[in-house]
C-alpha cells in the first residue's frame, strides 16, 4: 500500500531540495530518498548513517561488491525496486553489467572468486531462513574470506533487509533504466548521506 506521505509529507526546505535535484537529474526522486527524508530524526538520518557505513566505510570488500551484495539480498527478496537500483549501481562500480547480470542470473556459474560466491550464498541463506550456522561461516572462512569481511557483509545484508522490506511495505514506484542509471551514479558519487 503506497502512503500519500512518500509525495508530500516533507517540510518547504525538503520540497525545495527535492526540486533541485529533479532539475539537475532530470529524474523523478526515487522513493528511496524520499522516505529518508520523512521524518529523518526517527529513521532517516540513522539509517543513512547506517547504510552509508555498510556501504561506503572502510572494507576489503569494493564498493562494486557491497552494491552487489545489495542487489543480490534484494533478488533473494524479491524487491523490485532495489534489485534494478542495486543492479545498476553496482554495474556502474564494477564498469561490467554482464558480471552482475551472471551473478544475479546464477551465481553457481557467475564469473567471480569463490569468496564473493561463497559470501552471497551465505547472505542468501541468511535472508531466506533468517539465521546461519556455524558450518555456514566455516564455509564461507575456508574460501579466504576474513571475519571482518563476514561482518561487513552482514552490515550490507541487515541494511538491505531492511530497505527492501520498507520498499515493498510503501510500494515504492520502480524507475526507469535512465532513473536507475542516474541513482546509481549519484550513489557512487555521494554514497548513502
Amino acid at each position: 500500500m503506497r502512503l500519500d506521505i512518500l509525495d508530500n509529507g516533507y517540510r518547504p526546505t525538503t520540497k525545495a531540495l527535492f526540486a533541485l535535484i529533479r532539475l539537475f537529474s532530470r529524474q523523478p526522486i526515487p522513493d528511496a530518498a524520499k522516505l529518508v527524508f520523512y521524518r529523518p530524526d526517527f529513521y532517516g538520518d540513522r539509517a543513512k548513517e547506517f547504510t552509508h557505513q555498510a556501504m561506503r566505510g572502510p572494507s576489503i570488500w569494493s564498493v562494486g561488491d557491497r552494491e552487489l551484495m545489495a542487489a543480490y539480498v534484494s533478488k533473494v527478496n524479491d524487491t523490485a525496486f532495489c534489485v534494478g537500483a542495486h543492479t545498476a549501481t553496482a554495474s556502474q562500480a564494477y564498469q561490467d553489467e554482464a558480471k552482475v547480470r551472471a551473478v544475479l542470473t546464477d551465481l553457481d556459474s557467475a564469473p567471480i572468486d569463490d569468496g564473493l560466491r561463497a559470501t552471497l550464498g551465505m547472505l542468501a541463506e541468511l535472508t531466506r531462513e533468517g539465521t546461519v550456522t556455524a558450518d555456514d561461516m566455516r564455509k564461507v572462512l575456508a574460501t579466504g574470506v576474513t571475519p571482518q569481511q563476514i561482518e561487513d557483509a552482514l552490515a550490507v545484508c541487515a541494511a538491505f533487509n531492511t530497505t527492501d522490506r520498507l520498499a515493498d511495505a510503501f510500494g515504492f514506484e520502480l524507475l526507469s533504466p535512465e532513473g536507475y542509471a542516474s541513482g546509481g551514479k549519484y550513489l557512487l558519487k555521494r554514497g548513502y548521506r
